[in-house]
């Protein structure tokens, strides 16, 4: 984490207030008289260089004055983060007087994405419960005539069974490749396959298993996550998303695939994504600030506000956190 100065951080913190709220380039002059800081244009101004020479700021044309790069983002929403705007506590309020009245959690998910737009002015996506997907605990391979069943092992209650036809006139080391699996297992928490470390003489049988296991994994299935949106429409009106190109993967992604807008969280319960660092190659003009919420069969949901970069990630990690604590606490 960038190490910077009480200067620096003026300077910084004030730079993506204005970019959010103008979309313009800011100068130096600009930082001074509009939000009253205690130093000249030209103490500011060698400031800003120093950010910008630690990729905090950049400067889109010559003459022009800085905006935040995407890194400039990621320490401001570690480092420097305001409180939310007071306007959290209208939203938080309404979340309290919201009973069951929804006859279907549909309904009330459906209602939760329009605040949420309507709150922010930011796209809103909920993602109902699922229940976590379990690695692999053990694979079994039992050679049948011309087909080869393969139970994939998940937990002591949860298997799938394959039933392959096995390529002519092919003599596949089963056994071995058996072996091999259980030994990756076994040294995997998370029941991870490294097939990088294939022995070479399981080439055959290992490239067959592999090629099986993940067409199973790209497979649609009917649990696959339902996603609720609102606000498609306002994200596309965005100043940074009128050019097609930077656009179109998105619409694409949300087509195909809505769900991996909001990666599966491990080890938070929330999460902001700032471009790039979405693990989707279709959001990297994006940020994508998400949180998780339980349901009492232990599935897992997800909240999530999606916008460009120049976004109050204040408000809508508030907002993104309350939604899915409340949702938490009428699902249990």
């Amino acid at each position: 984490m960038e190490t910077l100065s009480f200067r620096q951080k003026q300077v910084l913190r004030s730079t993506v207030r204005h970019y959010v709220d103008t979309i313009e380039p800011v100068s130096s002059k600009t930082l001074v008289e509009r939000f009253g800081l205690k130093a000249s244009a030209a103490t500011i101004r060698t400031a800003m260089g120093a950010l910008e020479q630690r990729g905090l700021l950049t400067q889109p044309h010559t003459s022009s004055g800085r905006i935040p790069s995407q890194r400039g983002y990621r320490h401001y929403v570690d480092c420097l983060l305001p409180p939310p705007a007071a306007t959290i506590n209208h939203l938080e309020h309404e979340l309290t007087n919201l009973g069951l009245q929804w006859a279907a959690l549909d309904d009330l998910l459906v209602h939760l994405a329009k605040r949420l737009t309507d709150f922010t002015g930011l796209m809103s996506l909920i993602a109902k419960p699922k229940k976590l997907k379990h690695g692999l605990q053990d694979i079994r391979l039992v050679k049948s005539g011309t087909r080869l069943l393969v139970m994939l092992v998940k937990t002591s209650d949860q298997a799938t069974l394959l039933n392959l036809q096995l390529p002519h006139d092919t003599n596949l080391e089963l056994e071995g490749l058996e072996a091999w699996t259980q030994d990756q297992l076994e040294r995997s928490n998370d029941g991870f396959i490294n097939w990088a470390n294939l022995p070479s003489h399981l080439n055959l049988s290992g490239s067959f298993l592999k090629e099986a296991i993940q067409n199973h994994k790209q497979a649609p299935t009917n649990t696959e996550e339902i996603v609720i949106t609102r606000g498609i429409s306002q994200l596309a009106s965005q100043p940074e998303f009128k050019e097609s190109n930077s656009f179109r993967p998105f619409l694409e992604l949300m087509d195909s695939q809505p769900s991996a807008v909001v990666p599966e969280l491990t080890k938070r319960s929330n999460s902001v994504w700032i471009g790039a660092e979405h693990p989707e190659s279709a959001l990297k003009h994006f940020s994508v600030v998400q949180a998780a919420y339980k349901s009492s069969t232990n599935g897992i949901g997800h909240v999530a506000l999606i916008g460009p970069m120049r976004m109050a990630y204040s408000t809508a990690i508030a907002a993104v956190t309350h939604v899915a604590k409340h949702l938490e606490r009428l699902l249990n």
